[in-house]
């Protein structure tokens, strides 16, 4: 007897597993790996993914049978089911989270819970005959109905809501001829205007063999729906995808450009790896503005001509705009988006467009590493130095590594692109792991822009402007006169980074972790990043009563404020999480600029990367030091990356660009390597540092983390971890910790955490493993076990 082996929706240890199921007859033809199925299990019915069809069970009792099957047709292919077990193995996550990760949102089952009455004592209690648990917000009702259930005088339903809505829209059918139209017209009244137009718009139809949707006829329904009746026209719902880019559709397609002596060999070098089926990774090391863009494209054409298709990742959905606009103007329809701005219906669209084959070609953020893409013949992952590819959830994976484990599969090279590339793959590069290109020129021959470092540390005292040096506010005085463009980097938003007292030295902290609240001015509010807590700004010091509360630190909306005081003739542009939280919200703002609405583009680090503007001549970065303070072994590197990035933005066409740097750390060797765009020195320089501390390249490592709204408890759990983490260590590991987390408070949980620094450790995994599964009873005493490998900060 063939049985179905399912993977329950119950995210736990104790059913991380393949549970067997009976396929009942109806439904035994049907019935295929990676379809959703709706299944018994214990007292309730669940959702569940049938990961392999087995010709006899291993479960020895009696089998429960499969209620019901979502899905006409598998949802997930072959591959993407061993992937899934591959991620959750590599990331000790549960094998359900990693197929839910896969899934869009809509393709999510919900579990609606409903009680009805067992007993007269029950009905009493309800004031229907079912009412919903699900939707009950009064807590002292569902505290009563839960008290029911347990005394059993009511009964709980489990009913499964599928979120996957296709969106359709009606068409219309002519029924008749056009000269029947025209009789139908000639019989009705003189003053019967809006049938008659109707009656006309029908002939043309009838006359032209189409069957538009009704919308395109400026017309209302209701006449539509009265002809219906009539038997003019049919009506149709017909399905139509939800379109994420519609201001492209239709738009000219762009031709390759001539490729530079410098694209040539490397554009050759990777599709002849498209062609040979090769699962080889290139390290593309190109300066910003050499064309990297063009030689993705020319090499995604290549795959696409060989039949095969294509799969790139951008990190942020501030770049994904302008990318989405260079792959579809090259490819039209044939590209899919996928990134979190898009809605849930735009997502699922998107997908299903993708599974069935009638998108070739998919560019996204991190998730679309997980795209059901089939037959790939490159993988590309722009700016893969950036930290938004690594997942800070379970599963906590980094896309890198997905990519690079399909491209094993399907036989298929990978480009990692960037300007500044991450030690771990620039090393894997010296070693031969990876194979490594240059781009060593702008396209243009434009030189890479001068940069000023400014001291603040003197400019401070000549200007007394704690945010502009005279140098920079000269430098955007000249660019708004010359009628260019600049760009402002400010690594923080918000007005300011905390309020203190000045009397006693109270700092106002959130009341639910240990961080300082952030002034917004716009909603004049102060807030927490972490949790989103928020309070009125106080006038007066809740602690001594003062009234010499005051704002420090600088934020995007303060210096905003600040430039419009300065420079009052220029159009300044803020770009920051607060400016872009609608949907399109980046692409609104990056449009804005790119018509020449502002003169400033200020933002945070997401106007870093990917910009290309022509008339973007001057670059500033307000303070350097913003990530250089941070207990981190990776802030050198970051720092480097981001200056570096940012002042590839200026002088990217024909007129000459330039970059001022303002730090108190003139001196730090990120800043003056940057300075200089000089990546190869500031690899060998932070390589040496790196070799020293023993971190990554050298070592790998693993961040286990415990939370409990607890401290002692919190403390308690760590420590015992620990015992049980070093005892599946050789003495060769470097264990730091236990410690409390860089905010040792967050949303009221305390944090602690341990950091494993290793070369070789057989027995890691399976310590990690049995730690996992130790914990999860004790998740329902309140805590959390987390275990990042690879993690990209130690905060």
């Amino acid at each position: 007897m063939p049985v179905a082996k399912v993977i329950v929706d119950v995210p736990t240890m104790q059913t991380n597993r393949p549970y067997d199921y009976e396929i009942p007859t109806a439904l035994a033809e049907s019935v295929q790996p990676g379809m959703r199925v709706w299944v018994p299990f214990g007292h309730r019915d669940v959702a569940g993914m049938v990961v392999a069809i087995d010709a006899a069970p291993t479960f020895t009792g009696e089998l429960k049978s499969i209620s019901s099957v979502l899905d006409p047709a598998p949802v997930l292919n072959a591959e993407l089911l061993a992937l899934a077990h591959w991620l959750a193995d590599t990331t000790y996550a549960f094998w359900i989270s990693c197929i839910q990760t896969m899934l869009p949102t809509m393709l999510k089952v919900d579990t609606d819970k409903t009680v009805t009455a067992a007993t007269p004592a029950g009905e009493a209690m309800l004031t229907a005959p079912e009412v919903s648990l699900t939707a009950m917000t009064d807590q002292t009702e569902l505290a009563k109905l839960l008290r029911g259930v347990a005394s059993g005088d009511l009964v709980v339903h489990y009913r499964r809501h599928d979120r996957a809505k296709v969106k359709t829209e009606t068409h219309a059918v002519p029924l008749l001829t056009p000269a029947e139209y025209s009789k139908a017209a000639a019989a009705l009244r003189a003053n019967a205007t809006q049938q008659r137009a109707l009656l006309q718009t029908l002939s043309d139809w009838a006359a032209a063999g189409q069957q538009p949707a009704i919308a395109e006829s400026q017309l209302p329904r209701a006449p539509f729906t009265a002809a219906a009746k009539r038997g003019w026209v049919r009506l149709e719902e017909r399905e139509v995808y939800r379109d994420p880019y519609p201001e492209l559709r239709g738009a000219k397609l762009t031709t390759p450009l001539p490729l530079t002596a410098d694209q040539q060999p490397v554009v050759a070098t990777v599709t002849a790896a498209v062609a040979a089926r090769r699962a080889e990774t290139f390290l593309l090391e190109g300066v910003t503005g050499s064309g990297k863009t063009e030689v993705y494209l020319q090499i995604i054409a290549q795959a696409i001509a060989a039949g095969r298709t294509a799969l790139m990742l951008v990190p942020e959905i501030a770049l994904t705009p302008q990318m989405v606009h260079r792959v579809t103007g090259r490819f039209g329809r044939q590209v899919a988006v996928l990134h979190s701005g898009l809605s849930d219906g735009e997502k699922f669209d998107e997908w299903r467009r993708i599974q069935r084959g009638e998108a070739k070609i998919v560019v996204g953020a991190r998730s679309a590493a997980f795209a059901p893409l089939t037959n790939i013949g490159v993988f590309i992952i722009d700016e893969e130095h950036e930290t938004s590819y690594k997942q800070d959830d379970a599963p906590r994976y980094h896309a890198r590594d997905v990519v690079l484990h399909r491209a094993a599969t399907f036989g298929a090279p990978v480009v990692l692109g960037s300007a500044t590339p991450s030690l771990e793959s620039r090393a894997r590069a010296e070693k031969g792991v990876y194979t490594l290109l240059r781009l060593p020129e702008r396209i243009n021959q434009q030189p890479m822009p001068p940069v000023t470092i400014i001291d603040m540390r003197d400019a401070m005292k000549k200007s007394g402007q704690e945010d502009f040096s005279q140098e920079l506010l000269t430098a955007l005085q000249d660019r708004v006169a010359r009628h260019e463009q600049s760009v402002l980097l400010l690594n923080r938003r918000g007005f300011s980074s905390f309020v203190m007292c000045r009397e006693c030295g109270y700092v106002v902290q959130c009341p639910n972790c240990d961080i300082s609240l952030t002034l917004h001015m716009d909603t004049h509010t102060l807030r927490c990043h972490y949790c989103g807590h928020e309070e009125p700004i106080p006038h007066r010091c809740p602690s001594c009563g003062s009234t010499k509360i005051r704002y420090y630190g600088t934020g995007t909306q303060k210096v905003e404020a600040k430039l419009n005081e300065l420079l009052p003739e220029a159009r300044v542009l803020r770009m920051d999480v607060d400016t872009t939280r609608k949907k399109g919200g980046h692409a609104k703002l990056l449009a804005k600029f790119g018509r020449h609405e502002a003169d400033i583009l200020l933002g945070t680090q997401m106007i870093a990367k990917g910009l290309d503007f022509p008339d973007v001549t001057l670059v500033g970065v307000i303070n350097a030091d913003t990530g250089l303070g941070l207990p981190d072994f990776r802030a050198s590197e970051r720092t480097f990356q981001l200056l570096t990035q940012v002042s590839g933005r200026a002088g990217r066409a024909d007129k000459p660009g330039s970059v001022i740097i303002q730090t108190f750390n003139p001196d730090h060797y990120a800043i003056t390597y940057a300075k200089h765009h000089d990546y190869e020195g500031f690899f060998r320089r932070e390589m040496a540092i790196r070799h020293l501390g023993h971190y990554p390249p050298y070592y790998f490592t693993i961040k286990l983390t415990v939370s409990h709204q607890s401290a002692e408890q919190a403390a308690k759990a760590i420590y015992s971890l620990a015992k049980t983490l070093k005892a599946g260590l050789t003495p060769a590991a470097i264990v730091l910790g236990p410690t409390p987390g860089a905010i040792a408070r967050l949303k009221n949980r305390y944090y602690y955490q341990i950091v494993v620094k290793y070369t070789r450790e057989p027995k890691l995994a399976a310590t990690l493993t049995q730690i996992l599964d130790s914990t999860q009873q004790s998740g329902r005493q309140g805590f959390q076990v987390a275990i990042d490998r690879e993690p990209q900060s130690f905060v």
